[in-house]
């Protein structure tokens, strides 16, 4: 067997698109360079609550325009879409703000901090005709499409086991976001959302979710582990840590064989494919790209979907970010976080 190709596009071949940047934090930073540096994408506009905050931002970046506040940024005539990257908990009212003004959204993952919130910016969306997205990228980088073959060709066979985790070390900080469940802190939102993610890709929407875990002093999920058990008999088996660096690892089993996916799953990375009575084989990714640099992928998949007519890409509805969700809703209520 040979390893089918990718069929991701081309990062430089996709319409331009006008985007504008709705709160400039860390992961804003990031997807602006990695926008910059692989796409033809423009960012034309930033917001902030701080208009100096704003201003720095984009001199930073060349960015031709800086709002003081959120509002203008919607209504900027010079944006196409905008990116939110605001804490977990801002998502739903800027996407909202942003859906109001009639933008297309794409908000970085997760969605919402709960499927309720997540099924209301689905709501607005539809209901006003534009597009919405979740920036999960790891659902278009070229490993992932490679795995999206081997399962619709049945290479693998009859799929039996997934398998995913994402752990680090956060910060003990209590005001930190990251602990903080105002701002929807906890592992499962900022760092779970992954493996969730990969296994509902996989699988599809689980049948039953079971929970075991921790909590941090602030009452947000410290770590977990979950077992995902779909109609077919299917598993995910899967883990998410604010306490232990794990490797990032995927990995999908079925009755022919196998496909993991290299550390770290999430970003840029490769596959060993192990099939029946045949030698494995494996392919690496050959961008270059490393962690964050791919950041960009999910703003080319949506500028190619906005400009097919789409208001939802194919390969990430927002009926999938949704169910993703629905798993952490049930997952976080087992472990009682707040």
């Amino acid at each position: 067997m040979t390893i089918p190709a990718p069929r991701t596009p081309d990062l430089r071949s996709a319409p331009v698109l006008r985007w504008g940047v709705l709160a400039p934090g860390g992961i804003a930073r990031d997807w602006v360079a990695s926008v910059a540096a692989s796409t033809g994408q423009r960012v034309t506009a930033v917001g902030s609550r701080s208009a100096d905050r704003a201003r720095a931002f984009a001199a930073d970046f060349g960015v031709e325009r800086a709002h003081g506040t959120y509002e203008d940024l919607v209504a900027d005539d010079d944006v196409d879409i905008v990116y939110i990257a605001a804490p977990h908990s801002e998502h739903t009212r800027l996407a909202l703000l942003a859906i109001a003004a009639g933008k297309h959204v794409l908000v970085e993952k997760p969605l919402a901090t709960s499927a309720a919130e997540a099924t209301e910016i689905a709501t607005a969306a539809r209901g006003a005709g534009v597009f919405a997205m979740e920036a999960m990228w790891t659902r278009f980088l070229p490993q992932t499409d490679i795995v999206r073959q081997l399962i619709e060709n049945g290479d693998l066979g009859r799929l039996g086991l997934v398998t995913a985790d994402f752990g680090s070390v956060a910060t003990a900080d209590p005001a930190h976001r990251i602990n903080d469940p105002a701002l929807g802190g906890g592992a499962l939102l900022d760092l779970g959302v992954y493996p969730v993610s990969f296994a509902h890709f996989a699988l599809g929407r689980p049948e039953r979710v079971t929970a075991r875990g921790s909590l941090t002093p602030t009452g947000v999920d410290a770590q977990s582990a979950l077992v995902l058990d779909a109609a077919d008999g299917a598993q995910a088996l899967l883990s998410t840590s604010l306490r232990a660096r794990t490797p990032s690892a995927a990995a999908v089993y079925g009755d022919a064989g196998s496909v993991a996916v290299h550390p770290s799953f999430w970003g840029p990375s490769g596959v060993t494919v192990s099939l029946a009575n045949r030698d494995p084989e494996t392919w690496i990714d050959p961008s270059g790209m490393v962690g964050r640099d791919a950041l960009c992928v999910s703003a080319v998949a949506a500028a190619i979907a906005i400009a097919e007519g789409r208001t939802e890409h194919p390969l990430h509805t927002l009926s999938d970010a949704i169910e993703v969700l629905e798993s952490i809703d049930e997952a976080r209520s087992q472990l009682g976080a707040s």
